[in-house]
């Protein structure tokens, strides 16, 4: 089995996949305080829950946008698997053309979903990711990664509303009944819910005129499931798109 994690601001998404098949995903909370022995017990946790073990780790792969915790997990799956992970990043094969000012730059977890986005969707393509931040990518009918539009995610934006605001509570994301509350709770919900669904839709329409064709969209990340069905656009919601973009990258540099 091939243990797979992608490490965000906020979160870890690890997985296990054999053969090219998704056996589990788990989330875990990201804390860059940390160590590797905290970390490899909670993935030992991950594996045991869902049916493995370590000694089933034969390999792993990792993409990471937070550099303090990439080494610590990275060391955490070597010394409980006694596997040397594979880490996203240059000189690592990944198959994608990517024609932005400078491709070093280019975030692991937007070069993975775009792996799987092009191996599994038509192009010209709008990959949506959907975490702590949300980023709208576009690749062309080439293949090509051409850039990226990159804004505060639903969670950022839920956190600092209720931070930076006396009198507005914090809430749960959930679709309110209307788009107008007629309640402070349902009010924010609908700010919350929908007026991410309507960003959505308006990018999707601004990346299309500016690229000039109507593109496949497909959407990942923790809050895509929540917000893509209230959008107007058709848009696929692949929760696994970040872990097949990990497998694919794996199995090229195997």
């Amino acid at each position: 089995m091939i243990f797979a994690a992608d490490i965000g601001n906020t979160h870890i998404l690890v997985g296990g996949f054999e053969d090219k098949k998704i056996l589990f995903t788990e989330l875990l909370t990201t804390n860059i305080t940390a160590t590797d022995i905290e970390y490899g017990s909670l993935i030992e946790k991950v594996l045991t829950v869902n049916g493995h073990s370590l000694s089933s780790v034969t390999g792993a792969v990792i993409s990471s946008v937070v550099p303090a915790v990439t080494a610590t997990v990275s060391n955490a799956v070597e010394r409980f698997t006694h596997v040397k992970p594979l880490i996203v990043g240059p000189g690592v094969k990944t198959g994608l053309k990517i024609k932005i000012d400078n491709p070093a730059q280019l975030g692991p977890d937007l070069v993975v979903s775009a792996v799987a986005g092009i191996k599994e969707y038509p192009v010209p393509q709008i990959n949506i990711y959907m975490g702590t931040a949300t980023a709208f990518s576009l690749i062309d009918k080439d293949k090509t990664f051409r850039g990226t539009s990159i804004g505060a995610g639903v969670g950022v934006s839920a956190d600092a509303l209720s931070k930076n605001t006396s009198q507005l509570p914090e809430v749960a994301l959930e679709t309110p009944h209307k788009v107008i509350g007629t309640n402070t709770v349902d009010s924010i919900k609908s700010g919350i819910m929908y007026q991410n669904a309507a960003k959505v839709d308006g990018m999707i329409d601004r990346i299309e005129e500016e690229y000039g064709s109507e593109c496949t969209v497909i959407a990942t990340g923790r809050y895509a499931p929540s917000i893509i069905p209230l959008c107007r656009h058709k848009i696929v919601c692949d929760r696994y798109l970040i872990l097949k973009g990990l497998m694919e990258v794996y199995s090229r540099n195997g």
